[in-house]
């Protein structure tokens, strides 16, 4: 082989221990109640064999794609765990280039043959707007879709030129987490755009050296979004003050209390506490 020579690249693949399979697992089953998902139980038995060393991931796939060809199961179920499988699969490793490019590729692997009527690995091609419990029905407003790769562009260079010098972990994981919820704010795709950011932040943060304890994305996702809309809402409605405590839990041990309620009963104050109301914006084993 001469130097320059291009050669075929084979990942030696180690087997993770027992508890890291687990909290991926569970990670990726919990990112799914962002869209108010649940994976089945068989989903839940075959990810229990995958712990126990029983059975792979490709053994999965092929034993979920056996399933849902010979059952007239829901359609929703059959995202519930097509997605839980394929992010525990991108979470099972390392590897991560900071760049819009990684964020199509994530978007593409997830939701490959599960949206059958949106584009898949694609920017959307329409401007849309998503009614929020935690903005008492309101949007957030996104960037049109004329602008999406413009303003990605614009973030992700930004991002990579950015120097983390002379700041605290404290200070990295937080700008981070800002910077997370910007490109969020995008919304470049017609769906599964949490779920999207949820994985890349996962690679990202580990990319710059964090240990996350993901259970605040195995319990609260939910959480996580409403965090995400209020970072990004118009206004006296927008904070970051629920992001902060979000990734003070993820990444540095904190005990906050991830509550929804505290969210709404936040807007209900803010819109209807005082008389001067503002015109809405626009626009073991996992047992679950």
């Amino acid at each position: 082989m001469s130097y320059g020579e291009e050669v075929p690249y084979q990942e030696e693949k180690q087997d993770l221990p027992h508890q890291a399979k687990l909290d991926l697992w569970k990670t990726s089953f919990g990112l799914q109640a962002v869209d108010g998902l649940k994976p089945s139980k068989y989903m839940v038995e075959l990810a229990n064999e995958h712990i126990e060393g029983r059975k792979s991931y490709e053994e999965i796939e092929d034993n979920l794609k056996r399933y849902y060809d010979s059952d007239e199961s829901d359609y929703i179920t059959k995202e519930a765990d097509g997605v839980a499988l394929r992010i525990a699969q991108l979470l099972s490793d390392d590897f991560f280039t900071l760049s819009s490019g990684s964020l199509l590729a994530i978007h593409k692997y997830l939701f490959t043959d599960i949206f059958t009527d949106f584009p898949v690995g694609k920017f959307r091609n329409v401007n849309i707007t998503k009614k929020e419990a935690v903005l008492e029905g309101a949007s957030v407003q996104y960037a049109s879709h004329f602008l999406i790769q413009d303003t990605l562009d614009y973030d992700f260079k930004a991002e990579k030129n950015f120097s983390f010098k002379g700041m605290s972990q404290k200070e990295i994981g937080k700008h981070v987490m800002h910077f997370i919820s910007d490109v969020w704010q995008i919304h470049p795709f017609r769906e599964g755009n949490t779920r999207t950011m949820a994985v890349f932040a996962i690679k990202y943060l580990r990319s710059l050296g964090f240990t996350l304890d993901n259970q605040p994305f195995q319990s609260h996702s939910d959480y996580f979004r409403d965090c995400l809309v209020l970072a990004n809402a118009s206004r006296e409605l927008q904070t970051t003050k629920y992001l902060n405590l979000f990734t003070e839990n993820l990444l540095f041990e904190g005990s906050n209390k991830l509550d929804r309620q505290n969210m709404i009963d936040r807007t209900k104050s803010i819109l209807h506490g005082n008389s001067s109301h503002f015109p809405k914006p626009h626009h073991k084993g996992i047992n679950r």
